[in-house]
């Protein structure tokens, strides 16, 4: 609130990096002149009344007293008052100072990690003026606004899905909102989401496959008949990911074939699946001949052909062709 009269004028207070200005303009008939805060003298003419170092004199002129006031906080709130004395009597100007400060995040939670099922609370306090307004909002694809407009987070029989970051935001439209994050992790047993059997010729690579969901990541072990296959047993090989495991035979024998078992396992909890490696047969050479011998046995029956009768020598030529076709192959393939 500003009040003025003839012999002086108070500007609205001007706020820069360096302070905030208190500018009083005044004309000849002033005597006097002060500024006051509250009933505390600041400033009496070129005389400095107060202690604060951090408000300094800038203008005592004819026209015009100023003071600034450095580093401003909230302490600094309050009426400031310019006082001035004419030949007549004395004449006042004041002006009452809002400090705006911006949101300021002065604690919150630390990463939590936690096991599924449990509860647990997070905490955001911040500070500034006006007072901010804080809410938390779960960071993921799937959560759909804020999760409380509060300084407080409550979640009560924590799953999975509710695990990653949270972010807690101040604002008070002072400054552009400040943000914290809190990263939460959920702990769960392992389970096993894809084990599916393969089926391998003999003498060819195969290679066994299972996943598992955990966290912490599930350790993985396999098993054949209640025997652990260990790293290192010759012709075969573990491969073991944070979440996946591979059991690769380099060269499949009548021996590999069987169940399987594979053991995921964490400080929660375990559990297992089994897998089957079984034969998958390639074809022989007597299959080949007798699919070959068939072709060459069936008439032709589509448009254009000719009857068998009249086609006794083509039908020769034929046949001796085929069996070329299939010593060539088998040549190629021993």
């Amino acid at each position: 609130r500003l009040r003025s009269d003839a012999c002086c004028f108070l500007s609205p207070p001007l706020t820069s990096l360096s302070g905030l200005l208190l500018r009083c303009t005044i004309d000849n008939r002033v005597t006097r002149v002060a500024w006051l805060n509250r009933s505390t003298i600041l400033y009496a003419g070129n005389d400095k009344w107060c202690l604060d170092p951090r408000v300094v004199l800038l203008s005592n002129t004819q026209t015009q007293y100023s003071i600034e006031i450095q580093n401003v906080d909230v302490y600094d709130e309050g009426p400031y008052t310019c006082s001035v004395q004419t030949d007549n009597h004395p004449k006042t100007s004041r002006v009452h100072l809002i400090v705006q400060v911006s949101p300021k995040i002065v604690e919150i939670s630390s990463d939590i990690s936690i096991n599924e099922g449990n509860n647990i609370s997070l905490t955001c306090i911040a500070t500034g003026r006006p007072e901010p307004t804080v809410t938390w909002r779960h960071i993921s694809p799937k959560a759909v606004g804020f999760v409380s407009e509060d300084e407080y987070l409550e979640i009560q029989g924590i799953t999975r899905e509710q695990s990653g970051d949270y972010e807690c935001s101040a604002s008070n439209d002072v400054a552009a909102p400040v943000v914290r994050r809190v990263k939460v992790t959920v702990n769960y047993p392992p389970y096993i989401s894809e084990a599916k059997g393969t089926g391998v010729p003999v003498g060819q690579k195969g290679t066994l496959q299972c996943e598992a969901s955990a966290v912490p990541s599930a350790e993985f072990q396999w098993y054949k008949d209640d025997k652990r296959l260990m790293e290192g047993k010759k012709g075969v090989k573990v491969e073991n990911r944070p979440f996946l495991s591979k059991l690769i035979f380099f060269n499949v024998s009548e021996h590999d074939y069987g169940n399987y078992t594979c053991v995921a396992s964490n400080k929660l909890g375990h559990t297992n699946a089994s897998i089957t490696l079984f034969e998958l047969n390639e074809p022989t050479s007597s299959t080949l001949l007798q699919e070959v011998t068939t072709t060459a046995l069936t008439p032709w029956k589509g448009p254009g052909a000719v009857s068998e009768v009249s086609n006794g020598t083509s039908r020769r030529a034929g046949c001796a062709w085929l069996l070329s076709v299939l010593v060539l192959h088998l040549l190629l393939k021993f």
